[in-house]
């Protein structure tokens, strides 16, 4: 029987700048099978939560049984405010995980995002204590961004190696500085909004969610 995704359902979220507008998704059988908060890619650059890779990884998601929240960061959609380097993104990625967590006790939290979304996610990491973390294609040049704890969580970070936007170099030389390096998975000729390779995007997401910590590391 093919999947069906459930229904989108709106939902305004009380942020630190005014409501942020997210999307709450939820299937049937989602009991015990965690939750996941999903940032999105830089709001100055088109960046929203119904971005494809977002929306991928939502749908990742989904297929495991996992309920989501996607939420634009403020100034973006009808999210309230205006944009703040990174540093008021992160306030509201704590604000909607303390949403999810309000909505699904007791269920464990994975925390992911693309390109500027998951580094945002990363920043948030400390505060939020996800049990799991995905990055896609982080943002690890941008100069937003300081220097990056690594959380105490499963974590995996997703490369395309023709990224146009995040040098992939740059990506690997910061995954392997890192004293307990997360899972790499590269994704050969993927470029940096992985046109084409969704549906591979997915299935690696998907390996890793059911298997956390056994992919092998490229």
């Amino acid at each position: 029987m093919s999947f069906s995704p459930p229904t989108a359902q709106p939902l305004r979220i009380a942020g630190p700048a005014g409501e942020l507008e997210a999307l709450r998704e939820e299937p049937p059988e989602v009991a015990g099978a965690g939750i996941a908060v999903l940032c999105h890619p830089h709001p100055q650059h088109g960046g929203t939560m119904q971005n494809k890779v977002v929306h991928t990884l939502a749908r990742a998601c989904h297929e495991l049984g996992m309920a989501t929240l996607r939420f634009n960061y403020r100034g973006v959609g009808s999210s309230d405010g205006s944009y703040d380097g990174g540093r008021g993104e992160t306030d509201d990625v704590r604000a909607v995980v303390a949403r999810a967590r309000a909505l699904w006790p007791e269920r464990e939290l994975t925390l992911a995002g693309f390109s500027f979304g998951a580094m945002v996610a990363l920043q948030a990491a400390p505060a939020t204590h996800p049990a799991r973390m995905i990055s896609v294609a982080p943002a690890v040049t941008r100069g937003e961004f300081g220097a990056i704890a690594r959380p105490a969580a499963d974590w995996l970070v997703l490369m395309g190696d023709a990224d146009e936007v995040v040098d992939p170099a740059a990506v690997r030389r910061w995954v392997a500085a890192f004293p307990d390096p997360p899972a790499f998975v590269n994704l050969p000729g993927a470029g940096h909004f992985f046109h084409g390779r969704l549906t591979e995007l997915k299935a690696l997401v998907q390996d890793w969610l059911k298997r956390p910590g056994h992919l092998s590391q490229e």
